[in-house]
């Protein structure tokens, strides 16, 4: 099976195209891209093929700001109707490159089935992986214990709580709604699950 991404890039000759998705979002030669990043990325150069196959010339920064005009939520259906229809009169099939336009699962079809490429981080180990999911929560953790004591506080600072001195504890647990069992984080990631599922 053809993937939609593929039959996109030959529509539009973007040879070297699939290549650079491939190597941006595995960070060969690149910062590490995420699928919907790359989704743009694509379509952004489908948009810039598309009007130079019209005989424009996008100056800097036009193509960029006309993919944004067209599919940004926050720009009003007024001005989407006002750009597609300028682009209508400069001789592009704008319905044709809207459906043109790929979403991040086509790109993940794409590198994994057509280009067979493992999602970064597949070769992680499991234990290596629990330990980064477990710092992970940590920090969050440590985040909400700061943000809540300094906003305690400024609020005893001015009057709107009336407090001593205290301290925040962030005590996170989770509790294994099989068995009943309540873990911490770390002591549920240290031993890689629940006991009842491990017995």
């Amino acid at each position: 099976m053809v993937t939609k991404v593929r039959r996109v890039i030959d529509r539009y000759e973007l040879s070297g195209l699939g290549d650079e998705l491939a190597a941006r979002w595995v960070g060969d030669g690149y910062d590490r891209e995420s699928l919907r990043s790359l989704a743009e990325r694509f379509n952004r150069r489908v948009l810039a093929a598309g009007m130079e196959a019209a005989g424009l010339t996008p100056l800097d920064g036009e193509v960029d700001n006309t993919y944004r005009l067209l599919t940004d939520d926050e720009v009003s259906a007024g001005m989407q109707t006002q750009v597609e229809r300028r682009l209508e009169r400069d001789g592009l099939d704008i319905e044709r490159l809207r459906t043109d336009f790929v979403s991040h699962q086509a790109v993940h079809t794409y590198l994994t089935d057509d280009r067979e490429i493992d999602p970064p981080g597949d070769n992680e180990s499991v234990a290596d992986r629990l330990a980064r999911d477990r710092e992970t929560i940590q920090r969050l953790a440590s985040r909400l214990e700061a943000v809540t004591e300094n906003t305690v506080s400024r609020s005893a600072a001015t009057d709107r709580l009336d407090v001593g001195d205290c301290s925040v504890l962030v005590d996170l647990q989770v509790v294994c709604t099989d068995c009943g069992h309540t873990y911490e984080v770390a002591e549920l990631f240290e031993q890689g699950g629940c006991e009842c599922r491990l017995e």
